[in-house]
């Protein structure tokens, strides 16, 4: 996979980044795949959740860890399908398939 990046995303607070980020690799024609886990899946709340959706290649959270937030599993975001409500395998994805790696 030639120019891809893969965001790995834990906290909550750095979604202006993940934006900002995903903008400037899509700007260069990268191929971006974002995961959202732990307290970083209630950013999937944000009004701008499904702007990201959009822009980015890839977008998924871990469904496990968005339920330990306090979410139903079958309260699936905007911008998201069931599928895209994935496990820690999304997150070995990035690492294995992906040429960065990015930590938040």
């Amino acid at each position: 996979m030639a120019k891809s990046l893969g965001i790995f995303v834990t906290n909550p607070d750095n979604f202006q980044h993940v934006m900002g980020i995903t903008k400037a690799a899509k700007a260069k024609g990268s191929q971006v795949k974002v995961f959202f886990t732990w307290e970083a899946t209630k950013n999937a709340k944000l009004p701008e959740f499904p702007a990201l959706c959009e822009l980015a290649d890839d977008v998924s959270i871990c469904v496990d860890s968005y339920q330990k937030m306090g979410f139903d599993r079958e309260d699936i975001p905007a911008g998201l399908d069931s599928k895209k409500m994935a496990t820690q395998a999304q997150h070995g994805a990035i690492i294995e398939d992906y040429d960065c790696y990015l930590s938040l």
